[in-house]
């Protein structure tokens, strides 16, 4: 029974903290969409996702006036369109023809973005993966609500390096496409290691080939909530620092489960999974960076911060895994550079380095997000950071992820502006030693010792 008090607690949450639903994720099967031709699977999967997700903008909208709960975005995922596409695309053009049918079908419906145009490449590459692989920077250059990603390794795999190096040329002519918007088609593609299939947040969603043909996924968020938390005990030890989280990460997850159990049931769409993570926006008071400097640090970045990410991730998910039946995504906490006013501070006043960033992302959510690099970085210097992450994801059994972006005509000391939930973003500087021999090597870092498992 919920009591009135928790009612009243929620209330604040909402009003004064900045906590919301930051997506309802519905994630369509498209494996019955696969024509004889291009054009009937187009139109197969128009038709779809259309039929299926015609109420989800309307019914998230219902939700948040019934609870007043605020839900930020609906969004799609769909099957990696490397495996829809994979018998009547025969040029990377044919797939970018995909890519305007998604972008088509998801402003029919009205939700935000839509994700899936993806490939799964952590061992090899099929044509069709390659394929789509190139098509990505055209594709993202021609929608506007798509997303992409692409999954180059996993702890039971290695990492593709074949697959990294091309990624690293492909993020830079995805830059140069989008370059009159700071290069912000690559703010729409994700390189992960250890993918999760049920990732409701972009860009890196797909519908896993493992799920139900219609699912919905809810990911919540809420660090402004958390940080009013440890106001209340500044100063304690802690003991009493992770049992405050861990209270608070379940009262914000009982908002999502709230949330995926009504939609679920309008719907009639079954329930997949809620993903806990804290999710930044550019906001004062929505960041995870003043969670770091109320637990005690004067920037994200100074020494210490591994540490306090750790605690804080660790008891952000021991709280949450109580309050839903299933938990799954990315769960954690996400720090996204230009989506966090403080994480932004930091880097601009010399705290915060790509270095330091990595280090952090052994212990976070997922990993590298939203760096914003000088315009004339290689591609293999770009390749080597991917490679570096998808290292830390691979040996540590964890999802990372890389979304990297080289702003064209900008370097260190510049900013690119991206606007909305993406906000802006300093340019960072790049560590300039050379690791051509490196990424030139071809082929697969195998997987490590303690892969092998059954």
């Amino acid at each position: 029974m919920i009591s009135i008090n928790e009612v009243i607690e929620t209330n604040a949450m909402i009003s004064r903290m900045n906590l919301d639903v930051r997506t309802i994720t519905m994630g369509i099967s498209l494996l019955d969409c696969v024509g004889g031709t291009l054009k009937e699977t187009c139109d197969n999967i128009y038709n779809k996702i259309t039929m299926k997700a015609k109420d989800l903008v309307y019914t998230g909208e219902e939700i948040s006036k019934k609870y007043g709960i605020p839900i930020v975005n609906k969004r799609i995922s769909v099957t990696p369109i490397a495996l829809v596409g994979g018998s009547v695309c025969k040029t990377s053009d044919d797939f970018v023809e995909i890519a305007k049918t998604l972008d088509r079908a998801a402003d029919t419906v009205g939700v935000n973005f839509i994700g899936g145009y993806s490939a799964l490449v952590s061992k090899s590459m099929t044509k069709a993966d390659e394929l789509l692989i190139r098509s990505i920077p055209k594709a993202l250059a021609k929608t506007g609500k798509v997303c992409s990603s692409v999954n180059t390794g996993s702890t039971k795999t290695g990492i593709n390096m074949d697959a990294v190096k091309l990624i690293g040329e492909i993020v830079l002519e995805t830059a140069e496409l989008t370059k009159d918007q700071d290069s912000i088609g690559c703010a729409k593609f994700v390189v992960f290691c250890n993918a999760p299939d049920d990732n409701p947040f972009m860009a890196g969603a797909f519908h896993g080939v493992t799920e139900a043909d219609c699912i919905i996924n809810v990911g919540v968020s809420g660090p402004g909530v958390v940080k009013a938390a440890l106001e209340a005990v500044r100063g304690e030890n802690f003991e009493v620092l992770c049992e405050t989280i861990k209270k608070t990460a379940f009262k914000i997850t009982r908002v999502g489960q709230l949330v995926a159990k009504e939609a679920s049931a309008r719907l009639g769409v079954p329930f997949g999974i809620i993903d806990l993570s804290l999710a930044p926006t550019p906001a004062v008071g929505d960041s995870v960076g003043e969670i770091l400097e109320e637990i005690g640090l004067e920037f994200s970045g100074a020494p210490g911060t591994t540490a306090a990410l750790a605690m804080l991730n660790d008891q952000v998910k021991k709280g949450g895994v109580m309050a839903s039946s299933y938990v799954g995504g990315l769960s954690g906490a996400f720090i996204p550079v230009s989506e966090d006013q403080r994480m932004i501070d930091a880097v601009e006043a010399g705290a915060l380095t790509i270095e330091k960033l990595e280090a952090m992302t052994c212990v976070c959510s997922v990993g590298l997000d939203m760096l914003a690099i000088p315009g004339d970085t290689k591609a293999t210097t770009i390749s080597g950071i991917i490679a570096d992450e998808m290292a830390l994801g691979m040996v540590n059994q964890k999802t990372t992820a890389v979304r990297i972006i080289p702003v064209i005509g900008k370097t260190v000391g510049d900013k690119a502006e991206f606007g909305g939930l993406l906000g802006y973003a300093p340019i960072m500087p790049v560590n300039q030693y050379s690791c051509d021999a490196f990424i030139n090597r071809g082929g697969r870092i195998p997987a490590p010792i303690h892969s092998f498992k059954n």
